[in-house]
């Protein structure tokens, strides 16, 4: 196919290797002998193998084996530079992900099997946010399985997204994702600029687009107004969301200024509520800070708005899919971690783009967005505090 179409090829497949000896205690090695992971292979133009990943992180997946050893595969292309590989639930995880990151690879293509789990890690909202928060573009293809809810790929920039999300019940099998990117790897973009002048334009172009906002224009100003009448101190409750015990406090009023906190981790939130329907919509403002232990295991920082599913609080954090009432809203926290995924999900599984994003060197991650096209079902600073996974 890569040969005849004259294209690079990446597929998701099984492979199956010898082990070394079953002597030895550190190889893992099954009764018979041999492995089997989950692998990526890449095939190039010319139809030459150029690269293969073995899957780090399973996730239930019982006819796989873990490699002895993480594996951080790249391979360069003569159209865009490098590209990194990871595979489903590796995602969440700072091996391979972060450490590609971590060694500038800026282009990262993510073959899934992903479960969409609202409010907080939807297939789409968690690629895009990724894309955002890692300053990179993730090229995302997901399998299609209605019975296990696996549906959502899309083609993410910084400051672009493509995306396909299949409801239940749709008749097509799929959908072709097509998208003009901008090469983001530094290297090929040093070398390829023909003039100093388009080397200078790629660069501002880059940064202006990337979402993050200078201190002035993220300024007190541009924020939804305060209403002075609603306190800061609103009574807290717990409810359970993504099986985490999360601290939450009602938006009780169309606007206001609220905080929340789970021990010493705080989280802001400023709104302002353009409620569009008749129906009685009730929103949350949620911080969660501790380790995710129910199917997988690792330790997150996490600031969300969601709406509940009823009126009562018990309702707060189980999955919606649509809302009416769309917000402007400024979300802000500070995080352990400089590893922030920023998401806003609207109705309908709708991914927004936020007007502003701000990290500060000291932890503080601000996220303003107004302007809705729909009503908001979650937005979300989802924090990975990937050194307490093993606490």
């Amino acid at each position: 196919m890569a040969r005849r179409h004259n294209l690079y090829l990446v597929a998701n497949m099984a492979d199956l290797q010898p082990c070394p000896s079953k002597t030895s205690p550190s190889s893992n090695c099954p009764s018979d002998g041999h492995w089997q992971f989950n692998t990526n292979v890449v095939f190039r133009s010319d139809g030459q193998l150029v690269a293969r990943y073995h899957k780090q992180n399973l996730y239930f997946e019982e006819a796989f084996d873990t490699p002895p050893q993480p594996e951080i595969i790249t391979f360069d292309t003569p159209f865009a530079g490098r590209f990194g590989l990871l595979t489903c639930f590796d995602i969440l995880f700072h091996e391979p992900t972060i450490t590609l990151v971590e060694r500038g690879v800026r282009q990262l293509i993510f073959p899934t099997a992903w479960m969409n789990q609202l409010p907080l890690l939807d297939t789409i909202q968690f690629q895009r946010a990724l894309s955002l928060g890692a300053n990179v573009t993730l090229l995302a293809a997901n399998i299609r399985n209605d019975q296990l809810i696996m549906t959502g790929s899309g083609i993410y920039t910084p400051f672009s997204a493509t995306y396909h999300h299949a409801h239940r019940g749709d008749p097509e099998e799929g959908r072709l994702l097509v998208a003009r990117v901008p090469v983001l790897d530094p290297l090929w973009v040093g070398q390829s600029m023909a003039t100093e002048e388009r080397v200078v334009m790629a660069e501002s172009t880059l940064s202006m687009a990337s979402g993050y906002c200078h201190q002035e224009s993220c300024s007190d100003s541009s924020h939804p107004k305060t209403a002075s009448a609603v306190s800061s101190s609103s009574p807290t409750f717990v409810s359970s969301m993504m099986y985490d015990p999360f601290t939450f406090v009602f938006l009780n009023e169309t606007e206001g200024n609220l905080n929340v906190c789970d021990g010493t981790f705080c989280c802001h939130l400023k709104y302002r509520q353009l409620p569009q329907g008749s129906s009685k919509e009730l929103y949350a403002l949620g911080a969660f800070a501790g380790t995710h232990t129910v199917n997988g295991r690792y330790a997150l920082q996490v600031c969300a708005v969601v709406r509940c599913a009823g009126l009562e609080a018990s309702s707060c954090g189980q999955e919606v899919e649509e809302a009416e009432t769309k917000m402007d809203f400024l979300l802000e926290g500070k995080f352990g971690t400089k590893y922030v995924y920023p998401s806003v999900l609207a109705s309908h599984l709708v991914l927004e783009q936020p007007e502003h994003l701000q990290k500060t060197v000291d932890g503080r991650v601000t996220m303003k967005h107004s302007k809705m096209t729909g009503g908001l079902v979650t937005a979300c600073l989802y924090g990975r505090m990937y050194h307490l996974d093993n606490e």
